[in-house]
């Protein structure tokens, strides 16, 4: 081989030669991704790896490093007698479904349940902000989606990541198009997560009234230690015997709070609650943003999704909002509706926008640990809101 054709063959193998335009929007896209991460300090936990690993993966002629040789989102199976890549190897863990327990496990030991048990009220604020699931859900069988991708759309609403993935991967174990639709899911899911303090406050303003959103709260009566070790155990016990579905996230859960509030295994809890958690949310973020491949993902099924999942985002803070401003009416106004939107999944963030709209119309209102309540409420609402889906026999 001579000079010219070393140099062709070189050419010929440069991201510049192989790749596509769709590749190169996904680029773009990841650069926005990260100036929110990074410049506007939208969750950057989540944002910056989804945004590394979508960078990584549209380089043209990554995947075939990173994953293997013809690697696409549709043909993920890596052939006999081939070594797969990096990527290819750390995402079975989203594949076998074992990243997002494990996130429960450290989202369990960071949380303190004690205003949930001091205020079981709350829970009822947690279920109504499954309500964007369900109206979602039908919304997106209208749209032509089948059964079993509409649940997995749908569950976007409780604005819980690891939970869209645990359903979508069980669902596609069951119907393998489903699993296509991870990328779109995750990343919708992760991103109205982030852009909680920019959706919600518009909406809290827009459902309830200066008055309303002006009202104090009684403080919360203390919480023994007996009755956080007992919650826990209770918890699973029930979740095992009504929807063993939903066992694999709550069991976690609650074995990541039961760690914590037992005070015997301090060092498991703090392991849990900062080095696993931290290293399997690197790891997922960047294996979320490696599934974007951009020839697969910039289509119009992608933008539906994303729409999709803005309207159960959306409508599972009004379902929050809407059972708290009922509470208020039968409590005789002593229950600040803006706790309602606190009741989607993402803990803290829900809250810590509960409390800061809050002071907005006064400044010594501390709205924080009545938000907690729904909001850990919220957690188990939506692992449970999976297993129902989970359980119907599509």
């Amino acid at each position: 081989m001579n000079i010219i054709d070393m140099l062709k063959s070189l050419w010929e193998s440069t991201g510049f030669v192989q790749g596509e335009w769709e590749n190169y929007v996904m680029i773009l896209i990841s650069f926005v991704l990260f100036y929110l991460a990074i410049a506007r300090k939208f969750e950057p936990l989540l944002l910056l790896p989804i945004a590394f690993g979508m960078l990584m993966v549209n380089i043209p002629g990554a995947s075939d490093v990173l994953f293997f040789k013809g690697y696409s989102a549709e043909n993920h199976v890596l052939p006999d007698g081939e070594t797969g890549g990096l990527f290819y190897y750390l995402y079975q863990g989203v594949d076998k479904v074992i990243y997002p327990p494990l996130i429960f496990l450290g989202i369990g030991a960071m949380t303190d349940f004690g205003p949930l048990i001091s205020n079981p009220k709350s829970l009822l604020i947690g279920a109504g902000a499954q309500l964007g699931i369900f109206i979602t859900f039908f919304g997106a069988v209208l749209l032509g989606f089948k059964g079993a991708e509409a649940a997995s759309i749908a569950i976007i609403g409780g604005a819980d990541g690891p939970t869209a993935i645990y359903l979508n991967q069980q669902l596609s174990k069951l119907f393998p198009e489903v699993g296509n639709l991870l990328p779109a899911i995750a990343i919708a899911a992760y991103s109205y997560m982030a852009l909680i303090p920019a959706i919600q406050p518009p909406l809290m303003r827009l459902l309830t009234t200066k008055k309303e959103r002006s009202i104090r709260m009684e403080q919360l009566r203390p919480v023994s230690k007996r009755e956080k070790i007992i919650f826990p155990i209770v918890v699973v016990c029930l979740v095992a015997l009504i929807l063993p579905q939903a066992l694999p996230l709550i069991g976690c859960l609650m074995l990541g709070n039961l760690l914590k509030e037992s005070t015997v295994t301090e060092r498991l809890a703090k392991t849990a609650s900062n080095e696993l958690i931290n290293i399997v949310t690197i790891i997922l973020g960047l294996m979320v943003g490696a599934k974007a491949i951009g020839p697969t993902f910039l289509k119009l099924e992608t933008l539906m999704i994303i729409a999709l999942g803005l309207i159960a985002f959306c409508f599972g803070s009004v379902g929050g909002i809407l059972v708290a401003k009922i509470m208020n009416v039968i409590s005789g106004g002593k229950i600040n509706p803006l706790i309602g939107s606190a009741g989607v999944s993402a803990v803290p963030m829900a809250a810590r926008v509960s409390q800061k709209e809050g002071q907005r119309y006064d400044s010594d209102n501390y709205l924080l640990m009545h938000a907690m309540g729904p909001n850990v409420a919220g957690v188990i609402g939506s692992a449970v809101a999976a297993g129902v889906l989970l359980a119907i026999p599509w």
